[in-house]
């Protein structure tokens, strides 16, 4: 790993320590002014900046300090890392990192926490979500995402949450393909499936919270070059949330199934298409032809 891959993951990661990191946006300020000199360090010299050198930069006493205090951690990072060796990372500053999740810029996760082959967030992806309490005719459409994903070799991102998730991402392994999912909880408590890769954001020992299942959605929604909703009944919970943060920001061709819901005509409204419950060949619902790099 690069000098400047470890200096990220000391900035940003708790590293399971009671610290706090610096966020996505005060990265991006202090990279602007250090990432060359980050690139260019010896792994062992993170301690060449100082207070001092940081004061020159703009930064008040105590950001400097605690700038310092966090790179001033390589021992603590190898051995968060040697502790989980089936589990490995991708920073942002890796050319292996998937180039759909840099669009999210500040939102754009520093690390990548994976248990599984990474090499799956470079495939082409759809992403599935909707509600944790299916109808029937959610559950069938959900089960249809999962299946078609697998026929036509695409990767399936989702959120192994019940309902929807669930019901999808089985579909898609049963039919032979192959799932990316993200956890809003500790990676630890997923163990190791095949075909299956599990992601986790800023740590692989982080607990579940409402902010990191919110964020998780986010990064589902970024992933897939199309999302589908297998249901939405009402304008507010999770699935709301996130398909229609996602058309707000134009992260990707969000696809409901057209129940008549609340939620569903709110989506439309937005921008998402309705679909009826027996889905084309997801390549017939392109537009344009995308690459993994669109």
């Amino acid at each position: 790993m690069r000098a400047a891959e470890q200096g990220l993951l000391m900035l940003c990661c708790k590293l399971g320590q009671s610290v706090k990191p610096l966020s996505a946006a005060e990265y991006q300020q202090m990279e602007s002014y250090v990432s060359a000199m980050l690139l260019t360090r010896p792994k062992d010299n993170f301690g060449q900046v100082t207070p001092k050198f940081l004061a020159s930069l703009g930064y008040h006493e105590e950001m400097s300090k605690r700038i310092v205090s966090l790179l001033d951690r390589p021992d603590v990072l190898k051995d968060y890392l040697a502790a989980q060796p089936g589990i490995s990372v991708l920073t942002r500053l890796s050319e292996q990192f998937p180039h759909r999740l840099r669009k999210l810029g500040n939102d754009c996760p520093a690390a990548l926490f994976c248990r599984g082959d990474a090499s799956l967030l470079n495939t082409r992806c759809i992403s599935a979500v909707g509600s944790r309490l299916l109808f029937e005719r959610g559950r069938d459409f959900a089960r249809q995402i999962g299946e078609l994903a697998a026929q036509e070799n695409f990767t399936l991102v989702s959120g192994g949450a019940a309902g929807a998730d669930t019901v999808a991402q089985e579909a898609c392994l049963h039919a032979g393909g192959k799932v990316i999912s993200f956890v809003p909880d500790e990676l630890t408590k997923h163990d190791a499936r095949e075909n299956v890769l599990y992601c986790s954001a800023y740590g692989y020992d982080l607990p579940f919270s409402s902010a990191r299942a919110l964020y998780r959605n986010l990064l589902i929604h970024a992933l897939g070059e199309k999302v589908f909703v297998a249901q939405c009944p009402s304008t507010s919970g999770g699935t709301w949330s996130g398909a229609s943060a996602n058309l707000k920001r134009g992260l990707s061709e969000v696809y409901v199934l057209g129940d008549g819901s609340d939620g569903a005509n709110a989506l439309c409204a937005l921008g998402a298409t309705a679909v009826e419950d027996r889905l084309p060949p997801i390549s017939d619902l392109l537009a344009y032809q995308l690459s993994i790099f669109d």
